[in-house]
């Protein structure tokens, strides 16, 4: 019988992409003290939160989540394509981005 405690740790210790993201870019950057993996493809990301965070501390997530594809990518977030897999989820959230054209 495997330990729950186990399975949580092997869980958050990795981070697999939604199958549109294979063959993504892989990011990775730390905000306040939070560990984000950051996805990108195309005019797409997807961020993964990194580590357990209590309920009390996952107020600016959010907000940190959106600032560390930003920063990653150089791509701004279009408003209203934030998505997560349950609402209000500050653990992976995909989103649509509008990035800067090649330059030549």
């Amino acid at each position: 019988m495997r330990s729950p405690l186990l399975v949580f740790a092997l869980v958050t210790a990795c981070a697999s992409p939604a199958p549109e993201f294979f063959g993504a870019t892989r990011h990775e950057i730390t905000l306040e003290g939070i560990r984000f993996v950051v996805l990108h493809k195309g005019n797409a990301a997807e961020v993964i939160r990194m580590g357990y965070l209590g309920r009390a501390e996952r107020g600016q997530v959010a907000e940190l989540m959106l600032r560390a594809v930003a920063e990653t990518t150089g791509c701004r977030v279009l408003p209203g394509t934030v998505v997560t897999g349950l609402p209000g989820d500050t653990g992976e959230a995909r989103m649509r981005l509008a990035c800067p054209a090649p330059t030549p």
